[in-house]
């Protein structure tokens, strides 16, 4: 089976959250780019979730218009907060009591996968595991930047599933973790809040060397950096060019991709990301799942311009179906 094409909308937050598109917006565009699978985000898409419970009426125009648009449902990315009390973490019980709730949710929406955030401890997601199998859902931690397969709370994650045995547990990398070089829109920003040419060119240089995060931020104080220099130099802690095979050995557990992309160039580059790199080992491994288009790189422009979510969505699709040897979506920018 080959590798598919899908899209969170959690790329289209702006335009959702201003009004400008619908949820059969969001999911007619994707469509239109041939990207048919769709990931939710809860509380985006579903007024009051998880606060308050989501009505039939709303479930039934969901399978409406997935129906309508020839789409699948693939994700909901489900948060927990164990933080909400106060001084004390969550009791144990209530977190799971919490999971259980979000594969409810993503089994009424028809989904074969709910996201956990990766802060989530692995006793969690095991001791839900056995509920997720019943609802024939598994639950995906994801792998987000600045941890990795290497890392050891991943690691602690994958021998716990091992252990318990369940198929109903899993990983879903983000795409973000493979950041080779500094993004030129992260880079554009800082140097619009106040950082020195300079600085700039060496902190993107000292990411692209792989110099230590402490030495770049202990330079950058040397070199008379304050305030927003420091906070760029800062990025490096928290970012990081891990390697795409390290996916190999975790792929018979790997069910999702979260395609996380900065910017889009308008040859269809992302400059940041090794999308090439990326694919060739999805596929060396296996992998027959999507890869959901992920925009991020809205919060890095929206003091200088309107981000055009679409647009870069568009481009994505365009520059992974090159990929996956599809062929070209067709949809412009006005759609």
């Amino acid at each position: 089976m080959p590798i598919k094409r899908g899209v969170s909308l959690y790329s289209f937050q702006n335009d959702t959250f201003q009004g400008k598109m619908s949820l059969e917006d969001c999911i007619r565009t994707c469509a239109e780019m041939g990207a048919n699978g769709i990931e939710v985000i809860g509380e985006q898409t579903f007024w009051g979730w998880p606060e308050v419970g989501v009505d039939d009426a709303e479930i039934a125009n969901w399978h409406q218009l997935i129906a309508k648009y020839d789409c699948v449902p693939v994700s909901h990315d489900f948060m927990l907060d164990y933080k909400r009390y106060k001084g004390r973490e969550m009791p144990f019980e209530e977190q799971v009591a919490s999971v259980k709730k979000d594969i409810d949710f993503g089994a009424r929406l028809g989904v074969k996968y709910i996201r956990a955030l990766v802060s989530i401890a692995p006793e969690v997601l095991v001791a839900a595991a056995p509920y997720a199998e019943e609802k024939g859902i598994k639950i995906l931690i994801e792998v987000h930047a600045p941890l990795h397969f290497d890392h050891p709370w991943i690691i602690r994650h994958a021998e716990a599933y091992e252990k318990c045995g369940s198929d109903a547990l899993g990983f879903l990398p983000d795409m973000g973790m493979f950041l080779h070089a500094f993004p030129p829109v992260w880079k554009e920003k800082f140097m619009r809040v106040g950082v020195p040419q300079n600085i700039a060119d060496y902190i993107v240089k000292a990411y692209e060397d792989r110099v230590l995060s402490e030495y770049v931020i202990l330079n950058v104080q040397q070199m008379g950096g304050v305030g927003p220099a420091i906070a760029m130099a800062e990025t490096l802690r928290h970012n990081a060019a891990f390697e795409p095979k390290r996916m190999l050995d975790y792929m018979p557990r790997i069910h999702n991709i979260h395609g996380k992309f900065y910017e889009m160039t308008e040859d269809y580059v992302e400059p940041s990301i090794p999308y090439d790199e990326i694919v060739k080992v999805l596929q060396q491994g296996g992998y027959d799942g999507y890869i959901c288009s992920e925009y991020e790189g809205n919060r890095w422009i929206e003091d200088l311009m309107e981000p055009d979510s679409v647009e870069q969505v568009r481009r994505q699709q365009v520059m992974l179906a090159q990929l996956l040897g599809e062929p070209t979506p067709q949809l412009s920018a006005a759609a």
